[in-house]
């Protein structure tokens, strides 16, 4: 249990900031299943990459503010970038 002031607001800014990055990060996974499974069903890709875009850009929000590491940002990016070209391969 925290004694000093200054403590006990540091545990108060952790708990806003918790929740603010648990909220994005749950932001970008529900984008990333949104993306995948248009990636899976559908053979569109002008929407699919459309899509790409949209989740690569809040990927690179999250890794801009620390919410989660550059290389797992790269690495998740690399991952659905794999999806698109699969699905580009096989509709052409």
């Amino acid at each position: 249990m925290a004694h000093s002031l200054s403590a006990k607001k540091r545990i108060r800014q952790n708990v806003k900031r918790r929740m603010r990055n648990r909220t994005r990060k749950s932001d970008v996974r529900t984008q990333i299943k949104k993306y995948s499974n248009l990636a899976q069903q559908s053979t569109d890709v002008p929407t699919i990459e459309k899509e790409f875009c949209l989740t690569q850009k809040k990927i690179d929000r999250l890794a801009a503010t620390g919410v989660i590491h550059k290389n797992a940002a790269a690495r998740k990016k690399s991952q659905l970038a794999r999806k698109l070209h699969a699905v580009k391969a096989k509709s052409s």
